[in-house]
Order: structure tokens, then C-alpha cells, then sequence
């Protein structure tokens, strides 16, 4: 028995929707240097994002990562860099899908970025201080 998508995005609209999402990233003012320091060849990264996007949205187990680790061990990325992250990927889902699925995957979207947001600042704050959210 399979499980029914969160929503009804195809592998073509997530292909596409990451591959204009890490074009402008590219360009982005903070976010281009941040992922450049980690990324050398663009075309397998995409895939990867990609087969987290369908197994976080169709279910399809094709992606086996930790993107909690990889985050937290990048050694670069700040809790505050998830609000570009998240409003240049809302710009794309906006440009890129029909409205109810760019909102549908948006908040699917704001949602992991909260849990990944939280675990840099986790990861960032000696025990006992107070953690730093920028």
C-alpha cells in the first residue's frame, strides 16, 4: 500500500522548483557565499534536494540524508540565514507552482526550516548560555 502525497506535486514541478531555487541562490548577496563554500558541483546537489523534496512530498524513499547533521556540521550556517532561505524558496514556489501548491509547499517548507533553524541554534549554544538567534 502506498501513501497518498501531502499534495499533488509532480517530480517534474520539484525537479524544476529546485532548480530555480538554487539558481538564485547562486546570486543571492549571503546565501551564495554560505552554500559555495560547501557545493562544487551543483547538478548532483539539485538531485539530492530533490529526493528529499519527494520523499518529504510523495513519500517516494529515495532520500537516505540528515539534513540536520549536514546543517549543524557546515560550521557556517546561522539560525538567521533561514529567513532568506525560506522567503527566496517562497518567492521561487510563488513564481514556479500554481497557488495552492506553493502555498501547500510552503508551509511544508517554513515548517522543517523551524526544526532545522532550532537545531543550529542547538548546535551553536555552549550549555548553560542563552542561545543566539541571529
Amino acid at each position: 500500500m502506498s501513501i497518498p502525497p501531502r499534495f499533488p506535486v509532480t517530480p517534474a514541478q520539484i525537479d524544476q522548483v529546485v532548480a530555480s531555487f538554487y539558481a538564485r541562490v547562486r546570486l543571492h548577496p549571503k546565501l551564495g557565499a554560505v552554500f559555495a563554500t560547501h557545493i562544487h558541483d551543483w547538478p548532483p546537489h539539485e538531485a539530492k534536494i530533490a529526493r528529499f523534496w519527494r520523499n518529504a512530498i510523495l513519500f517516494e524513499r529515495c532520500y537516505d540524508g540528515n539534513p540536520m547533521a549536514v546543517h549543524r556540521a557546515a560550521g557556517n550556517v546561522r539560525p538567521g540565514m533561514f529567513d532568506d532561505w525560506l522567503a527566496l524558496f517562497d518567492e521561487t514556489l510563488t513564481e514556479t507552482l500554481p497557488e495552492d501548491l506553493a502555498q501547500a509547499w510552503s508551509a511544508l517548507a517554513h515548517r522543517i526550516g523551524r526544526g532545522l533553524r532550532m537545531g543550529v541554534v542547538e548546535g551553536l549554544t555552549p550549555f548553560g548560555t542563552v542561545p543566539r538567534l541571529t
